[in-house]
């Protein structure tokens, strides 16, 4: 008798089965005819974002942006009108006047006027942005970056049908950006059922770096580096510099059978605990069977009275409370410090009395370091990346 080991299967997709949108061939040919026929709306940077991740299945079991039953129940409960856990409102937002009489559907289309998809209109209905906020925020003030934005967007939510055309286009990168199932292709050929992501808006430093090999060892599986390149946090920096860096480290400092780089064009919201579980739930879609959560994740910083918007530890409570149902579970990202003596990282709270500890805030590294040139030490990023970042730095006006 021949035993055939088989390889270890990656965790489902939300909800069963991932959302395709995309269509091909002769059905795509036919579409395209079709959406010249068709009014145009053009989509903001953040809904094509959205509509993206929807075409592709980042977000099932979603395929298309919410209706108004399954809206109002995310709002109150983070549930779609089904049952389903989620956390996070996907809307499509338009300015009434702009969208054109008595048409039964119309054509999505980029900035450069490219058809991307047509939407069967199915439901047009207002909403009260304040009351979005304070329950998916949890907080009205003017200070949170996505309150500011909401200020700009059209006063109605449309939602139905959508055939996705063509995904938005990137002129960088097309190697990295990739799809939830191309994803788990290559999650499945590295054979671990155990998946750890790791989601950032930011350079990746000795510490982060040791944080997700120590993860990834923990859990016994694979690494996803799943850095988001959508809408960030303003004043973030840039993307195109943070890819530089994420393929510097994957190409010499990972293990490239168990470790893989990809983009995700996620616009954050910035909404905190919830966004925590919403992230969770999309890393799930490719292949994630754990997730590790930072302090204050997806925060957006200080409100208007100079405190933070979200407690520190909110969002891995949360995370916790849903890990079961969502199949997702919180990786604690713990806080590591540098033993100056023994040329290692420690768990902060491991620390003992004497030892010395070296730490650089970020504020240190742009005035103390980059604004003078002076180079960042080895302990606490790889050269690679303090010479990355000292050339960004440069070119940017001060």
């Amino acid at each position: 008798m021949i035993s055939i080991a088989l390889k270890p299967r990656l965790i489902p997709p939300y909800g069963g089965e991932l959302v395709n949108l995309l269509t091909c061939g002769e059905e795509r040919l036919e579409l395209l005819e079709e959406s010249r026929h068709l009014p145009g709306v053009p989509l903001s940077a953040r809904s094509l974002c959205d509509l993206e991740l929807l075409a592709t299945g980042a977000f099932s079991p979603l395929d298309r942006f919410l209706g108004k039953s399954d809206y109002d129940r995310v709002l109150t409960e983070m549930r779609l009108k089904n049952g389903v856990l989620f956390p996070i409102p996907v809307t499509l937002p338009i300015d009434e006047a702009a969208l054109p009489k008595g048409c039964e559907s119309i054509t999505l289309i980029d900035t450069h006027n490219r058809a991307l998809a047509i939407l069967h209109i199915e439901e047009v209905f207002s909403y009260d942005p304040q009351r979005e906020a304070r329950l998916v925020l949890g907080t009205t003030d003017p200070c949170h970056p996505l309150i500011q934005e909401m200020a700009g967007w059209g006063k109605v939510y449309l939602s139905g049908e959508m055939r996705v055309i063509d995904l938005p286009g990137h002129a960088d990168h097309p190697e990295l950006r990739l799809t939830p199932a191309q994803v788990r292709q290559r999650l499945e050929g590295m054979g671990n059922a155990n998946v750890v992501a790791f989601q950032t808006r930011n350079p990746m430093h000795r510490i982060h770096e040791e944080l997700t090999k120590r993860a990834a060892q923990a859990v016994n599986g694979s690494l996803l580096l799943h850095p988001v390149v959508g809408l960030t946090k303003p004043g973030d920096v840039d993307y195109l510099t943070r890819i530089q860096i994420y393929q510097v480290l994957v190409g010499k400092y990972y293990d490239p059978g168990c470790t893989l780089l990809s983009l995700l064009p996620l616009a954050m919201r910035l909404a905190g605990p919830r966004e925590a579980v919403w992230h969770a739930i999309i890393r799930r879609n490719y292949g994630a069977t754990h997730f590790i959560v930072g302090r204050d994740h997806a925060g957006p910083g200080k409100d208007g009275r100079g405190e933070p918007f979200y407690g520190p530890y909110e969002a891995q409570l949360l995370i916790e409370q849903y890990s079961s149902e969502i199949g997702v579970h919180p990786v604690e990202f713990k806080e590591l410090v540098y033993l100056a003596d023994e040329d290692r990282y420690e768990e902060v709270d491991q620390v003992r009395e004497g030892q010395r500890v070296f730490s650089i805030s970020g504020t240190q590294v742009r005035q103390e370091y980059l604004a003078k040139g002076k180079p960042l030490p080895e302990w606490f990023t790889r050269p690679e990346v303090a010479d990355i970042l000292q050339g960004a730095f440069a070119q940017v006006p001060h």
